[in-house]
């Protein structure tokens, strides 16, 4: 085989993987995209009525240097910031959509006659957060910890959970 034609060939291959790489690629970002966790928030909003949240940079921002804070250690302690928040971990697959179908798993145990989790505490509150009509924005950030696992914050704003007060 001559030099020029193992060049062409060499070529065409790696133009192969590359373009095969670049089609990948959105797969795994898109599914931390600010379109897929909205769609995956506002899915669960419109079930129970409520407006849909608008992605916030700030927010985002925010939640984004949180995680970093805990890379370290990825414990689930809120940030005690002004923002309502959502936590979650998981092995090293999470996505942040994921997390917020985590979340919504917390809808069984809501009531929303007697507006408690029927578990007695706060097992659905992930979710009354997610649902809350009082929140109309959210930002999310995601880190992976030094222990291997994904940590996700959701920050939304104005703040959910509020006693004595439905989310929806």
């Amino acid at each position: 085989m001559s030099c020029k034609l193992q060049k062409m060939l060499f070529t065409k291959l790696f133009l192969s993987l590359c373009f095969m790489n670049l089609n990948l690629l959105p797969l795994s970002v898109a599914q931390n995209s600010p379109e897929d966790i909205l769609k995956a928030h506002n899915e669960l909003r419109a079930e129970v009525g409520v407006s849909p949240l608008v992605w916030n940079e700030t927010l985002a921002t925010y939640a984004q240097d949180y995680v970093e804070k805990r890379k370290g250690d990825c414990e689930m302690e809120y940030s005690t910031g002004v923002y309502g928040e959502n936590l979650a971990s998981g092995d090293g697959s999470m996505n942040i959509a994921d997390a917020v179908k985590f979340w919504a798993e917390e809808k069984s145990d809501y009531d929303h006659a007697s507006n408690k989790c029927i578990s007695g505490g706060t097992d659905c509150f992930h979710y009354t957060q997610v649902v809350s009509r009082l929140s109309t924005s959210v930002g999310c950030g995601k880190t992976k910890c030094a222990n291997g696992w994904d940590y996700v914050i959701c920050s939304y704003f104005p703040p959910g959970n509020i006693e004595g007060q439905r989310p929806y």
